[in-house]
């Protein structure tokens, strides 16, 4: 696996983030989808990388600089014919290793409760993320849940 900086041209890459895009508001009640567009994801405080294995695409990550010291996980997904291969992980991992070069002491993340979410939930409190308060003008509710891990 490989996992690069993206501009967000490639259409493999544009391709995944539309199902992305589609797949958090199919799973998300109204107005509680936070998911970013390309445009967004281009923002100055916004790192992106893909992640691939030859010329296939297995996924994506961003982290969003909220303040110096603390950074925000956006947009994670794997491909869906690639998901249990350690995708999720890697990438993963290597934003939590940029956080750290970086100075960061914190990290946080906003998801969905429902069995949708559960994977991803389960591999963020692998890695030590703890439930908490909800951040950057995010609002809480039955739905939305909010991790944090102190770097």
């Amino acid at each position: 696996m490989e996992i690069r900086e993206d501009d967000l041209t490639g259409e493999a890459v544009r391709d995944l983030l539309a199902y992305h895009f589609e797949m958090m508001h199919e799973n998300s009640p109204p107005g509680m989808a936070y998911v970013l567009d390309v445009e967004g994801l281009k923002a100055p405080d916004m790192s992106f990388w893909s992640i691939w294995a030859g010329a296939d695409l297995l996924g994506f990550g961003a982290l969003k600089e909220l303040e110096p010291g603390w950074g925000e996980i956006k947009s994670m997904r794997t491909h869906p014919d690639h998901l249990g291969k350690g995708a999720g992980a890697a990438m993963l991992d290597h934003i939590i290793g940029v956080a750290k070069a970086r100075g960061y002491q914190r990290l946080s993340l906003e998801t969905g409760s429902t069995p949708t979410f559960l994977p991803a939930i389960a591999l963020y409190k692998k890695r030590g993320f703890e439930n908490g308060e909800a951040f950057a003008g995010y609002a809480a509710s039955d739905f939305n849940q909010f991790l944090h891990l102190d770097l």
